[in-house]
C-alpha cells in the first residue's frame, strides 16, 4: 500500500476514532521504515556510514526510538536535544553533538559519555583542549567550505558569512595547523544548507572537505583524518506526492563530483531530517468557523503558526498542500473556491493559506497539511499560549485496518499554567 492510500484510510480512522478534534499530527511509520531503507540502500557504496536523524527536525522520544531500532542514530544541537535522544536510549557513540554554542558542561557530558563532538569554531577547540586527556569521543571539526547559497537564505548555511563552522577560504592554513597540533582530531564536518539547497551544491561542500582530508592527511603524514560528517538537508518537494530528489540522486552526484568517496580511505555520517520525516507526517485541524470578509471566505482552524511559523512568516518559501476533508475524514467535493485558510493566533498574517481554491470549507470540516513530519510538530510556536496538540503514529494493514500509537499526548491547560510560573503568583513584591 502506497503513501498515499495508507494516509486515506488513516484519516477516515482517525477521524471515527476522534483523534481529530480541534488539531493533531501523524506520523506514517511504514513510510518512516520505507525512508531508511532507501537511505541506507543509497549510500552502500561509500562503505561504512553511521546515519543520524537531526533531532531538530522532530524531536519526540518516540520516533527517535522506532528510528534508533531501525539503525538510525541522531544528531543532537542542544542539551534539550541530548536528554531527549538519551531518554529514547540513544546515548555515547550512537550520538553527533553539533551546534554553533555548546557550553563547557556540554563538552564534559559528550566527553564523558563517548558521544562524537564537532568543534564549531577555534576557540571550541581551545575549550577542548583544555578538556580532551584520552578521548573515547570521535572530535572533528565544522568547516564553512564557503561554496554559496541556496534559493532559500535562512537555510543556506555555506555562505561567505554565515554563523556556521570555520570559513575555509579565511582561514585553510590555520585549520592545517590545528589538526596538526591535535592528533584526536580526525573528523571533518560540512553541512552546505537544506530545503532550497539543490544536491549539487552540497556536493560542492563535500568536495571542499575531502580535498581538505587529503591535504591534512598529506601535512600530517599519515591518515589522521578517517570520517567524513556530510551534514544532511537534503531538500523535499512540497508540491506534491513525488519527494523530489532521492537518497540515490544524491550519491550519484557526490560520487560524480568526488568519486573517491567509494575507495574506502574514509567513514561517513550523516544528518538528514526533513527529507527522512517530513513525507511522512500530516497535521489534520478542524474548521471551527467560517466567514466571508470583503468577498473572500476565510475558514478559521487550529492549525496556524504556532505549528506552521515557517509557512505562515515565509509563505513564499514554506508553502504548504492542503486538502479538504469532510467531518468522517473524507474527501470534499464540490467547486473549488479560492479562500483563506486562517490559524487561531491573534495577528492577522496567521493564515495557513491565502487564496487557496479548495472546496468551500464549512464548519466541522477538517483541513489536512501535508508534508508536516519534520520541523512542524517539534517547533512549536507559544505566541497565545495554545498547548501542543497530540501526535499519533500509525500503521495500516493490507487490508486496510488502521492501527494508532501515541506518540505525545495533547498538553493540557495545567501543564501550560506550569511553564507560565503557576507556582511563583506572589513570589514577587508588592507594587
Amino acid at each position: 500500500m502506497n503513501r498515499t492510500d495508507r494516509k486515506l484510510h488513516a484519516l477516515a480512522a482517525a477521524a471515527d476514532q476522534d483523534l481529530l478534534d480541534p488539531l493533531a499530527g501523524f506520523v506514517d511509520l511504514a513510510g518512516l521504515r520505507e525512508a531508511v531503507e532507501d537511505l541506507t540502500k543509497a549510500f552502500a557504496p561509500l562503505g561504512r556510514v553511521q546515519h543520524t536523524v537531526a533531532a531538530k527536525a522532530c524531536g519526540l522520544a518516540p520516533v527517535l526510538r522506532y528510528l534508533a531500532d531501525l539503525g538510525i542514530d541522531a544528531e543532537v544541537a542542544s542539551p534539550g536535544e541530548t536528554a531527549v535522544a538519551e531518554a529514547a536510549g540513544l546515548r555515547g557513540v550512537r550520538l553527533v553533538l553539533d551546534s554553533p554554542a555548546k557550553t563547557t558542561a556540554e563538552l564534559a557530558h559528550a566527553l564523558a559519555e563517548g558521544t562524537a563532538i564537532n568543534a564549531d569554531n577555534f576557540q571550541e577547540l581551545a575549550r577542548l583542549d583544555d578538556l580532551v586527556d584520552h578521548p573515547r569521543s570521535v572530535l572533528g571539526l565544522r568547516i564553512n567550505p564557503q561554496v554559496g547559497a541556496g534559493r532559500i537564505g535562512d537555510t543556506s548555511t555555506a555562505t561567505s558569512t554565515s554563523k556556521f563552522g570555520i570559513p575555509l577560504r579565511d582561514n585553510r592554513t590555520a585549520v592545517l595547523d590545528a589538526f596538526a597540533r591535535r592528533p584526536w582530531l580526525t573528523r571533518l564536518h560540512v553541512h552546505v544548507g537544506s530545503q532550497g539547497c539543490p544536491p549539487e551544491l552540497m556536493a560542492d561542500g563535500v568536495a571542499a572537505i575531502h580535498a581538505l582530508a587529503e591535504e591534512i592527511n598529506d601535512r600530517v603524514g599519515y591518515r589522521q583524518v578517517t570520517s567524513l560528517d556530510l551534514g544532511g538537508g537534503l531538500p523535499v518537494n512540497f508540491a506534491s506526492e513525488d519527494p523530489g530528489p532521492t537518497y540515490a540522486d544524491y550519491v550519484t552526484t557526490l560520487l560524480a563530483k568526488v568519486p573517491a568517496l567509494a575507495d574506502g580511505h574514509y567513514t561517513f555520517v550523516t544528518e538528514f531530517g526533513r527529507s527522512l520525516l517530513a513525507k511522512n507526517g500530516f497535521l489534520v485541524s478542524t474548521v471551527e468557523y467560517t466567514k466571508v470578509s470583503g468577498g473572500r471566505p476565510i475558514a478559521v482552524t487550529h492549525a496556524g503558526a504556532q505549528v506552521a511559523a515557517r509557512t505562515v512568516l515565509q509563505p513564499e518559501h514554506w508553502p504548504l498542500r492542503l486538502t479538504a476533508l469532510d467531518a468522517h475524514g473524507r474527501p470534499k467535493t464540490g467547486p473549488e473556491v479560492p479562500q483563506d485558510i486562517a490559524g487561531p493566533l491573534c495577528f492577522a498574517g496567521d493564515l495557513l493559506a491565502k487564496e487557496r481554491p479548495l472546496p468551500l470549507l464549512e464548519p466541522g470540516d477538517l483541513v489536512v497539511a501535508h508534508d508536516t513530519g519534520a520541523y512542524y510538530f517539534g517547533a512549536h510556536y507559544a505566541y497565545n499560549t495554545l498547548p501542543r496538540p497530540a501526535v499519533h503514529g500509525f500503521t495500516v494493514s493490507e487490508r486496510g485496518d488502521v492501527r494508532f500509537t501515541p506518540i505525545r499526548r495533547a498538553q493540557s491547560l495545567a501543564e501550560l499554567v506550569a511553564d507560565a510560573g503557576a507556582e511563583h503568583v506572589g513570589a514577587l513584591p508588592e507594587a
